[in-house]
């Protein structure tokens, strides 16, 4: 590891670069704003290729009324993949990001109305990602899980089953009932350039993310778990900071592990979490931005094998959020070994 890491500036390490060694071909599997702020905002400008497989069955907000009205996949996750590697003018990306505050179009997020005009004007959404990737000027791969329609669904342990990812991200419900399992409605098939890009994958990295709404549902996708498993690749997966109301209550490490492993259908080569307990003011601070984050994730005390790579990975003052200069150091190293 270099002496002159910076942790301001990505994570360079010069046995990576293409000038002898074969350039890394990272999947990244997540969606929501965790996994693109934690790893792909590290990765970005690393010696890598990176291809993005993002959640599409979002119900909630301005991609849940896209959806709805439409017929479509959700443009909510695969929006915040390309704005998380997007290279272009702060201005384009404040555009991407603006959320329109009145009127008619009230809620709706501009990015997501231009995807959903781009995917319905040309009728051919392999089109529309490239239009976009161009646009952006993103030298990375952003893919889709799926194209299908369907609806994530939850079984409490009560024996009630709640209806769409909006409503297991955010409980209409007693929120204090664990959730059983996830399951999608219809069953959907895998874009077939999401196998394609785990099947070329020297490392797959699952998360961060919420365990249910979004990374579950990725894993449920007819094909995606079944690449996953049959991938010579090695398997990370990225632990959460803090547990989340009605999804992931009490979770410890080991809780998140045991249920990525459970719909991944084999066990991961590696699992990084955080170690290290900022300050209860600053959890507090947090919290009060986001009153559904319950604690920081506990940490089991049989987390001794190679398996497990505990780390302090939070950025050093500010949210509780991921470092992804920390991520991105952490998983290069495991792409050299």
């Amino acid at each position: 590891m270099s002496k002159n890491y910076n942790p301001a500036t990505p994570f360079f390490h010069p046995s990576l670069h293409s000038g002898g060694v074969p350039i890394p071909r990272i999947v990244c599997l997540g969606g929501g704003n965790a996994m693109p702020k934690a790893v792909l905002t590290g990765l970005r400008e690393c010696p890598v290729k990176l291809s993005v497989i993002c959640a599409m069955l979002d119900s909630g907000g301005s991609a849940g009324r896209l959806r709805k009205d439409y017929k479509i996949v959700s443009p909510g996750d695969i929006r915040r993949a390309f704005i998380a590697l997007a290279n272009t003018s702060p201005v384009i990306q404040e555009l991407f990001n603006y959320r329109f505050q009145t009127g008619e179009l009230k809620g709706h997020n501009f990015a997501n109305l231009l995807i959903t005009a781009l995917e319905l004007a040309t009728n051919n959404y392999e089109r529309t990602i490239k239009e976009i990737s161009k646009f952006l000027n993103v030298k990375h791969e952003v893919i889709p899980s799926t194209l299908d329609n369907a609806n994530l669904y939850g079984l409490l342990e009560n024996g009630k089953i709640i209806s769409g990812e909006t409503n297991i991200d955010i409980p209409k419900h007693n929120g204090n009932l664990k959730i059983k399992k996830v399951f999608l409605r219809p069953k959907v098939k895998a874009y077939p350039p999401a196998i394609a890009a785990i099947k070329k994958a020297d490392l797959i990295v699952i998360g961060p993310g919420d365990l249910y709404s979004s990374l579950a549902q990725i894993l449920l996708t007819q094909g995606i778990p079944e690449a996953i498993r049959k991938s010579k690749a090695k398997k990370v997966y990225i632990c959460n900071l803090m547990t989340k109301y009605g999804e992931t209550n009490n979770f410890t490490v080991l809780d998140f592990v045991k249920e990525i492993e459970r719909y991944l259908g084999s066990e991961a080569d590696y699992v990084i979490y955080n170690n290290f307990i900022p300050k209860k003011i600053r959890i507090k601070k947090y919290q009060k931005e986001h009153p559904e984050l319950l604690e920081m994730v506990k940490i089991n005390e049989n987390l001794s094998s190679k398996k497990f790579i505990g780390k302090n990975l939070l950025l050093k003052k500010g949210p509780i959020e991921h470092d992804p200069n920390k991520i991105a150091k952490v998983i290069l190293n495991l792409c050299r070994q």
